[in-house]
């Protein structure tokens, strides 16, 4: 199993060190006569536990603050998810991590979940997608199957209760842009609606839900 750095063994003890609390017990066990041993065995433990969630709850906050208060700006930023386009991978108020970074280095990759603002300049909602489809591949929906290139995806991700919005396509993604779609293909305005995504309106990769806590996972 397991161990928190917290929970390590200590280094053994010096016979002086051990007499030293044995003596210390024994005055406590004289000062308080109406409480057995074993009432005071559990206090201590009791202490030890709250020292240590104290010590876990200092380190999250820690870590919170050097996050969202330094790496939040350039590497990492939270979202809040805003509509059921991406059900069931991501549930309408789910909080994910998105990685503000990782495509100033790389390109987006078919099936990586973008975040991006919203092509319509009257409108500046952040959304989220997944990509289905890169500069150069036709895409095509018939019958609630998407088809790359000619081949049908397998997308186990997807709400198969609702897939149908009527075919789509074909139409082949231009250089500098994708192709994203929710996994809610029933219920998702995604770029069947309003064309491929320019790459410049990326803002990063989500790779992690953090809210609820309940539902923490990578995405």
């Amino acid at each position: 199993m397991d161990r928190f750095y917290w929970d390590e063994e200590e280094p053994k003890k010096s016979r002086r060190e051990r007499r030293r609390e044995r003596e210390e017990l024994e005055k406590r066990e004289r000062e308080e006569p109406g409480k057995s041993r074993r009432e005071r065995r559990l206090e201590r433990e009791k202490k030890k536990r709250k020292a240590g969630v104290a010590e876990l709850v200092l380190t999250a906050a820690v870590a919170f603050v050097l996050v969202f208060g330094f790496v939040r700006p350039y590497v990492v930023e939270a979202y809040r998810i805003p509509t059921e386009s991406m059900v069931p991978t991501l549930e309408v108020g789910d909080r994910v991590l998105a990685n503000k970074f990782v495509y100033r280095f790389t390109e987006p990759k078919r099936r990586d979940i973008v975040v991006f603002d919203s092509v319509d300049e009257d409108d500046y909602q952040t959304l989220i997608k997944r990509v289905v489809g890169i500069a150069g591949d036709e895409i095509q929906v018939q019958g609630g199957v998407l088809y790359v290139n000619g081949e049908a995806q397998e997308e186990p991700y997807l709400n198969d209760t609702d897939l149908s919005r009527g075919p789509y396509g074909p139409t082949v993604v231009p250089e500098g842009h994708i192709f994203v779609m929710g996994d809610n293909r029933g219920n998702s305005a995604d770029s069947r609606v309003f064309g491929p995504l320019p790459l410049e309106n990326l803002k990063g990769e989500a790779f992690m839900r953090f809210w609820p806590v309940s539902k923490i996972s990578t995405v």
